[in-house]
């Protein structure tokens, strides 16, 4: 398998917005997804929706099963209190 030396960031364009640097990890394709283990408690609540980006799905994970525990959030539930300059 082939690996490479990668920074994990995040989509935002910010310095703080990354994951891990300088990791050895196998070689990623567009579309590939990453699966981050162990992140904490603090996930959602450490959150902010900064860049108008709203807030993943929380999954929880425990031996080979899964389950959706908080829904991604919608750009329309984001929205929801704007108020428009009339």
């Amino acid at each position: 398998m082939e690996e490479e030396v990668v920074d994990v960031v995040g989509p935002i364009c910010e310095s703080g917005d990354f994951f891990a640097r300088d990791r050895l990890l196998p070689a990623f394709s567009e579309g590939d997804l990453l699966v981050v283990r162990s992140s904490g408690a603090y996930g959602f609540s450490m959150s902010s929706n900064y860049n108008t980006r709203p807030r993943a799905a929380e999954v929880m994970v425990r031996g080979d099963r899964f389950a959706i525990i908080r829904r991604r959030e919608t750009l329309d539930a984001l929205l929801h209190h704007e108020i428009l300059f009339p």
